[in-house]
């Protein structure tokens, strides 16, 4: 999943935050959540608290989501679940690794953005975590061989189960492509910008010309940023893992792209997941036409559009395929109820409930079956009527091979999205400044 202006992740990973979650995300972002673990005690019914801290839209909860803990609650009764989600991937991360730091305040799992994996797994904090290859239960086997790599520590540790991926498409709100005389049908849409992002930019300039009132052709530069680097075989880092943004043909081309759209009118000037909810809103009051759309995203686009717009919105092939986004979970050593947090881990990552998560919520799965099995390539969401979710996602995500990844492949992100970017379509700031900009925060912020 992805979420937030790093991912999914993303996350990946991106916030569908009921009264309860933003309670709890309040506290844990204040640094006033229990200490590592939970309460340590069990209540008076002999049960103990698990609880697991995300970002973004994950699919697990009981009220919009897959309804997982309420499954497992009642298959184990000695445990209750508790979740708490933030939406902002970035805050969420700066925080978790000021917990590590200080073995307090953890929640007793954590969910990981593939983002920030690499750091997750590199020599600062590698040993924070518990080897899930070896407690919990998990069929390692049964996730894609690159995911369980991404979570692998230099001595072999398996830090990270896989949730999701984040095979690219774009979204798109047909009412408003029919009044902009666009085509509507998916392949006529994937055809107008098959093969060549620069296509897409065209598309947008045909959209301007009979526009809505008050509607932009895309949602925002950084989302359009983040989708054109994933398309890129080299994006932050290397061939070594080592970051290397500066000189990265990847970086290169989403950068411009999105420099073209933004300052080409093409997009609604919104910063993806911002903590006022002005982008969330724009998807219920119809203010762009287009979102670049990792199958995480068809979750916050069925929360955030809401049931009035049911049907409105459709799937197209993306320019080039991609992966955007991804995340895991983990669990940290410091915990007090580890095995059992480890075996709810395992559980939750299962392919049985990768696939019902994709069922109700869109995010593709990261075990092999799962993704070749007929409840994932015979897919449909109610939300996006009958359109072949399952098929376009998968086929997509059968064309992913994963960039190097650095430790600092999250946080430069954020810097060229939110720093860089959005200055240029918000501000108007030159683009050479901006870039400038994101070279003095990095260098400030990143020790290499």
């Amino acid at each position: 999943m992805r979420t937030s202006s790093s991912r999914r992740g993303r996350g990946p990973r991106t916030a569908l935050i009921t009264a309860v979650a933003t309670a709890t995300a309040a506290a844990l972002l204040a640094g006033c959540g229990g200490d590592a673990g939970g309460d340590g005690d069990a209540d008076a019914g002999g049960r103990i608290t698990l609880r697991i801290a995300t970002f973004g839209s994950f699919g697990y909860d009981d009220a919009t989501g897959a309804k997982l803990y309420a499954a497992y609650e009642k298959s184990h009764p000695h445990i209750k679940i508790e979740e708490s989600n933030v939406a902002d991937g970035q805050k969420y991360w700066d925080t978790l690794k000021l917990r590590l730091s200080r073995d307090s305040g953890l929640a007793d799992i954590q969910a990981l953005e593939v983002g920030y994996i690499a750091e997750a797994t590199g020599p600062a904090l590698a040993d924070k975590w518990v080897d899930l290859g070896k407690t919990g239960g998990a069929d390692l086997g049964a996730f894609l061989d690159w995911k369980v790599k991404q979570a692998t520590t230099a001595d072999g540790k398996v830090i990270g189960l896989g949730t999701d991926i984040g095979p690219m498409a774009i979204c798109y709100n047909k009412d408003l492509f029919a009044q902009a005389k666009l085509p509507t049908e998916r392949a006529e849409v994937a055809r107008l910008w098959a093969g060549d992002w620069a296509k897409f930019l065209a598309a947008g300039e045909t959209y301007k010309k009979n526009a809505p009132a008050g509607t932009a052709f895309h949602d925002s530069a950084g989302g359009l940023f983040n989708a054109v680097i994933s398309s890129e075989p080299v994006q932050y880092a290397d061939a070594e893992g080592k970051l290397d943004y500066e000189n990265s043909p990847g970086v290169k081309k989403a950068w411009d792209t999105a420099v073209a759209a933004a300052q080409g009118g093409l997009t609604a000037k919104l910063r993806q997941f911002d903590e006022k909810g002005t982008w969330n809103a724009a998807f219920k009051n119809s203010r762009f036409a287009t979102v670049a759309c990792p199958s995480w995203m068809t979750g916050i686009i069925k929360e955030q559009a809401g049931p009035e717009n049911r049907g409105k919105w459709d799937i197209a092939a993306p320019p080039v395929a991609g992966n955007w986004g991804g995340s895991f979970l983990a669990v940290p050593k410091s915990g007090k109820h580890v095995k059992e947090a480890a075996e709810l881990a395992a559980w939750l990552t299962a392919p049985a409930q990768h696939a019902k998560v994709f069922g109700v919520n869109g995010n593709i799965p990261s075990s092999k079956d799962t993704l070749a099995s007929p409840a994932v390539q015979d897919a449909k969401l109610p939300y996006f009527g009958d359109t072949p979710v399952g098929r376009i996602y998968s086929q997509a995500a059968a064309g992913i091979t994963p960039a190097p990844i650095s430790r600092w492949d999250g946080q430069v992100k954020t810097f060229l999205t939110d720093n860089g970017i959005l200055d240029i379509e918000q501000r108007g700031t030159d683009p050479a400044k901006a870039w400038e900009n994101v070279r003095k925060l990095v260098a400030d912020k990143i020790d290499r």
